[in-house]
């Protein structure tokens, strides 16, 4: 009894600083991502090594077993979502998951330091992408077929506001997911300071900058991609050496943000290849 109290509470603390907010229907949608649905599987999930991206439980009471199994994602900071039964039901095409949903990554996260360790390995200066809360599956997919075709070492991204490693991610990127290591993490403004101290520049790609050609990218390289709707968060913009900018001859005053990530990357790339 006292296990289940301590564990109603702290999922209580966790529902607490979500009140007033349907956070479900703030997370992109993460079409086709490994669903694993009902109180058992979800468990047998938990236990396993496999990285979860987040976890759905259905609003209103729940029984121990539920508050159990939300309390070990808390600890392990799985990010959980209170949402509707009824959305939670057309998510998974079934009644049968028991109030709660696991949406587990295609393949395993890395760390930033496993990407730096990995460019060390290759005796090469570090090349990583950060991408900032992208959320359409295809626009991830495709940065990551263009990162790993440009020689990049790793891609960061944000536990929570984008798109984690689903299936359409998987197959957007036609099999560079397998190749490039891809981080999560909980804040890019601190991931990113800590890639500063490591000796490591980083660039935003936005707008109202310099032109991406004339920046030197030789140098131990961030590029940072924003969201297709928000671009570049003030806090991380704020972090980066510099502001990389596409110059734009037509009349649209912006590029697709996978497009923008081709362009730039492949400048990286010659730079660092001539």
């Amino acid at each position: 009894m006292k296990q289940y109290e301590k564990n109603n509470r702290a999922f209580k603390n966790e529902r607490n600083e979500r009140k007033g907010r349907d956070f479900a229907d703030r997370e992109p949608q993460e079409e086709n991502s490994s669903l694993i649905g009902g109180r058992n599987a979800v468990k047998e999930l938990l236990a396993s090594e496999r990285d979860i991206d987040k976890i759905l439980v259905a609003k209103g009471d729940r029984d121990g077993s539920i508050v159990m199994l939300v309390s070990e994602a808390i600890a392990r900071k799985i990010p959980v979502i209170e949402t509707d039964r009824k959305k939670m039901d057309t998510i998974f095409g079934s009644t049968h998951h028991q109030g709660i949903l696991a949406m587990a990554a295609e393949r395993n996260y890395y760390s930033v330091d496993d990407i730096l360790e990995y460019a060390a390995e290759k005796n090469e200066k570090p090349f990583i992408i950060i991408a900032d809360g992208i959320e359409d599956p295809h626009n991830l997919g495709a940065i990551i077929r263009s990162a790993e075709c440009a020689g990049a070492h790793g891609l960061v991204i944000p536990k929570r506001r984008a798109v984690g490693l689903t299936s359409v991610v998987a197959k957007s990127s036609a099999g560079a997911i397998e190749h490039l290591r891809i981080a999560k993490v909980t804040n890019l403004a601190t991931a990113i300071e800590d890639m500063k101290e490591k000796g490591i520049w980083v660039y935003a790609a936005d707008m109202s900058g310099t032109n991406y050609y004339d920046l030197d990218f030789k140098t131990a390289t961030a590029i940072v991609l924003g969201s297709e709707g928000n671009g570049i968060s003030k806090l991380v913009k704020d972090k980066c050496d510099f502001v990389a900018s596409i110059p734009i001859y037509g009349k649209v005053n912006s590029m697709n943000v996978s497009t923008a990530a081709a362009v730039i990357l492949c400048e990286v790339a010659k730079q660092r290849n001539t």
